[in-house]
């Protein structure tokens, strides 16, 4: 099972992204999508999450109202819509996958994506 995360770049503050994150693999069963992002010197910290089949989300409150999860379960991908970008957003962004609905626990994800970078300049 993998999962790789790509759209990252570099934007200036107030710019959008749009991340994305392939799943692939034989026998990839998911109850929840989630982001997390690390910034430099920083801890990684939980960002979004979905529920692959019911589509509930969550998001931590730092995001919210500004980034938006989603997932498209035929090509099983999941997306993270990033409007109104702030210095503060620059970090590795990670996509992970969890067979449970915890969505903020680190520990509950048993794969994770590489990351992809984005940076928000001031």
């Amino acid at each position: 099972v993998q999962l790789q995360a790509s759209g990252g770049g570099l934007v200036q503050t107030g710019a959008s992204l749009r991340l994305s994150c392939a799943t692939s693999g034989s026998g990839f069963s998911t109850d929840t999508l989630g982001w997390f992002r690390q910034a430099p010197g920083k801890e990684r910290e939980f960002v979004a999450a979905i529920s692959w089949i019911v589509g509930r989300t969550y998001y931590s409150d730092s995001v919210r109202g500004r980034f938006t999860v989603s997932r498209d379960k035929d090509k099983n991908i999941g997306y993270l819509q990033m409007n109104s970008l702030k210095p503060e957003d620059t970090a590795v962004y990670y996509c992970a996958a969890a067979s449970r609905w915890y969505p903020a626990n680190e520990n509950e994800y048993d794969y994770w994506g590489q990351g992809t970078l984005v940076t928000v300049s001031s």
